[in-house]
């Protein structure tokens, strides 16, 4: 069951990411190979760390053909039908919302089914969610978005600390899956929509 759920987390994550990666290159102009090495680095890179750590080797991503077959069907899409995607308000911001969910849901639990303990399976769903967003963002040149105001790195520590707590009840893992994702993604609509965020230092004027 939880093999299961992973599985089904980390492709959609890596699908929705995947788009967020694509959307960026295709904003920058990229060739479309630049669009499918963004796509495949966003949607991937946080699962391979979350992976290598916990030693679940080699990586899904790279044991799993499944993982780059996602990667590109969503790099194509973009490419190709970027006009449409790109009607909606801030395209790539929502996938990667939609993303951080899943992948910090799912990350969580494939650390605590690795035996993991609760509060550092927690740091490394975490860590699932923010990887793949902080190496596109990189790779175009942007100061990454967990490095900014937003509510971004808080958003996935919520549901990987939300899918830790249904483990400790000993509640189910489908249910903490869903709540997680549902307060990670509720945090990142207001951050987005209504401007919320941490607290900033402002510089001193000369």
């Amino acid at each position: 069951m939880i093999h299961i759920l992973v599985t089904i987390l980390d492709l959609g994550g890596t699908f929705v990411f995947a788009i967020s990666g694509a959307a960026a290159g295709v904003k920058h102009r990229l060739d479309v190979f630049g669009v499918m090495v963004l796509a495949f680095a966003a949607g991937n890179v946080g699962g391979m760390t979350r992976d290598l750590l916990i030693g679940a080797v080699p990586p899904a991503a790279i044991a799993n053909l499944s993982y780059v077959g996602v990667s590109i069907l969503a790099g194509f899409a973009v490419f190709f039908w970027y006009p449409i995607i790109a009607r909606l308000n801030h395209p790539v911001l929502w996938s990667d919302a939609v993303g951080l969910g899943f992948f910090a849901v799912a990350g969580t639990q494939k650390a605590l089914a690795y035996g993991v303990e609760p509060m550092m399976a927690a740091l490394l769903g975490m860590l699932t969610g923010i990887g793949g967003g902080m190496l596109r963002d990189v790779l175009v040149l942007e100061i990454p978005i967990v490095l900014r105001s937003d509510l971004y790195a808080l958003a996935a520590l919520a549901a990987a600390s939300v899918v830790t707590t249904g483990h400790v009840l000993h509640l189910s893992p489908i249910a903490a899956a869903i709540a997680g994702f549902v307060l990670c993604f509720g945090l990142r609509y207001m951050a987005i929509n209504h401007g919320w965020h941490l607290p900033t230092v402002s510089p001193p004027r000369d």
